[in-house]
């Protein structure tokens, strides 16, 4: 019954969150104006640029901040207990995630379609553009490296997964030439559902798996190899084509897949058998604060997000009143999927006993996205009486998709700020977007073979960084927007509390893990925390000063 308990109170805090406080966000402090040309439509040209309908660019939205992250970080952090992860799930959900995207949205929208870093010039200084990139270039790196791995890692422990993977590429394409056609949105959405799902169960009867070993490789380095192929192509592909379609049906799925996971949960009424607040953890164990900050990232607030709503979504808003809609309601989504993984891995779907859930999580971060499919397949299977074997496919497919949004659009967004630098340091053959793109994906697959050898799991050597990292972005970016307000004129305690907040907790946790890299003599990690750290306090400065600055100037 505690399952049925934090399932409803979590819902119906972010639910006020949503009716009520980000109405006073939207209304008085971003002052959303239906009237104000988004860059969408100042800018059109149809490949970046582009009117989208807001159901469609929510459906983007979302599935490009979920990944993998909102199921490994929340299914990571129950090891400190569930009542600690479900209250910064909520909480951060309500007055951190859901006020950062809609603020990195906003802002990115009232300055024509600028990401966050390319933004930060205009509204701190010349200075803080460069050090924004550094710190954006390696989160994207660090996702984008890391995802390949996860979804190569699902393609070869749940091979049922492979063909509704891409299925939903083809289903996607059929989609896009259908609604840039003017095909009903309703009946596209339906098809397109039915076509995934379909996809799924003949997915669990007909699993698809590589040589164990081609072109002398794993087949797992290969998937990477594939993986990053395919994400190349589509990041050139116009949005309208891959992006908006794909995301849109992934967020029905997403959603279908979140209404099969509560309704379990309410119908099964599973009992918890994971502590309130763990009191058998080791003696070396991870101190909770403030790691369970920057362990749960995406689910609470995240700054990849900040990213994405800069840099993809807010080329594609049509009314600047979506934002509302997409940045927080966004953000809502994602804590909703957060919350029911932490339901999933703290239930007796994944352990009957206390017993057995203390021998899953003996120690810190042996669980992850194979712990979220196992629970969450079982809580279905109590709850719907679904056969285990499409349960796992289902959710396995479900991970992997959101991997795979977040890798099309990361790596898209490596190839604007690699454009972006073109133009800071005007470098003419940076801008070519067929060069920036295969620059990006020529440093994701460096990092992934490079760091890693033939498996291609170098990613995993950095992702330790981004816990910390990402929240030290989402700080920064909060920081960007408070400024922004502050110039207008506006109250900006909104957006500057949760930024003092996640500021201290990340830069904390990045100096812990900086002595941890240093203790262990990893330098590539001790020189990237080293680099983000500094880079941090510089931005720092730079808007204390310019805060300075102009309050001493509104006073003369």
């Amino acid at each position: 019954m505690q399952s049925v308990m934090i399932v409803v109170l979590g819902i119906a805090g972010m639910s006020v969150g949503w009716f009520i406080y980000s109405k006073f966000i939207a209304e008085k402090i971003y002052q959303l104006d239906p009237d104000f040309m988004t860059p969408a439509h100042e800018l059109n040209d149809g490949v970046d640029y582009h009117p989208t309908n807001k159901y469609v660019l929510w459906g983007h939205h979302f599935t490009s901040v979920a990944g993998a992250a909102p199921i490994v970080g929340p299914a990571i952090a129950v090891y400190w207990g569930w009542v600690p992860a479900v209250l910064w799930v909520t909480l951060g959900t309500i007055f951190f995630a859901g006020v950062h995207d809609f603020g990195a949205l906003w802002a990115s929208a009232r300055h024509k379609g600028k990401s966050i870093g390319a933004l930060s010039e205009e509204v701190i200084g010349s200075r803080t553009r460069a050090l924004f990139m550094i710190v954006i270039f390696l989160v994207l790196l660090m996702v984008n490296a890391v995802f390949g791995v996860v979804i190569a890692g699902a393609f070869v422990g749940t091979p049922g997964a492979v063909f509704p993977a891409w299925s939903a590429i083809f289903v996607a394409l059929i989609i896009g030439q259908l609604l840039h056609r003017n095909w009903s949105l309703g009946m596209l959405s339906v098809v397109g559902v039915v076509a995934l799902y379909g996809s799924i169960v003949v997915g669990s009867q007909l699993p698809i798996e590589l040589p164990e070993s081609m072109f002398g490789l794993t087949a797992n380095a290969n998937w990477i190899v594939i993986l990053f192929i395919y994400a190349a192509i589509a990041s050139m592909l116009p949005v309208w084509m891959l992006l908006q379609p794909r995301d849109y049906i992934n967020g029905i799925q997403l959603i279908v897949g979140l209404l099969l996971l509560y309704g379990a949960v309410l119908v099964s009424l599973p009992d918890i058998s994971a502590p309130a607040f763990n009191d058998r953890m080791p003696a070396d164990a991870p101190a909770m604060v403030p790691l369970l900050f920057v362990t749960i990232a995406c689910g609470a607030v995240s700054g990849f997000h900040g990213i994405v709503a800069s840099g993809t979504t807010s080329k594609q808003l049509d009314k600047e009143t979506d934002a509302r809609f997409i940045g927080y309601l966004g953000a809502v989504g994602e804590g909703s999927l957060a919350l029911i993984t932490l339901v999933a891995v703290s239930s007796v779907a994944l352990a009957a006993t206390p017993e057995m859930w203390h021998e899953i999580y003996d120690k810190y971060g042996t669980a992850g996205a194979s712990t979220f499919i196992q629970g969450g397949a079982k809580l279905i299977q109590d709850g719907w009486g679904i056969p285990i074997s499409i349960t796992q496919t289902l959710l396995a497919t479900m991970v992997v998709l959101f991997a795979g949004t977040t890798m099309d659009s990361g790596v898209r967004l490596q190839r604007y700020i690699i454009q972006e630098w073109g133009d800071i340091y005007n470098i003419p053959i940076l801008k070519k977007g067929v060069l920036a793109t295969l620059i990006a994906v020529a440093c994701c697959l460096a990092l992934a073979f490079g760091a890693g050898g033939a498996s291609g799991s170098g990613g995993l050597i950095i992702w330790p960084l981004f816990g910390s990292t990402n929240q030290i972005l989402a700080g920064l970016t909060l920081l960007v927007v408070t400024v922004m307000l502050i110039k207008l004129g506006r109250p900006a305690k909104y957006t500057m509390i949760p930024m003092i907040f996640v500021l201290i907790t990340s830069s904390w946790a990045a100096l812990i893990k900086l002595k941890e890299f240093y203790d262990d003599g990893n330098w590539l990690l001790v020189t990237i925390d080293f680099i983000v750290v500094v880079t941090t306090f510089m931005v720092i400065l730079e808007a204390a000063s310019v805060i300075t600055r102009f309050e001493k100037k509104a006073h003369e």
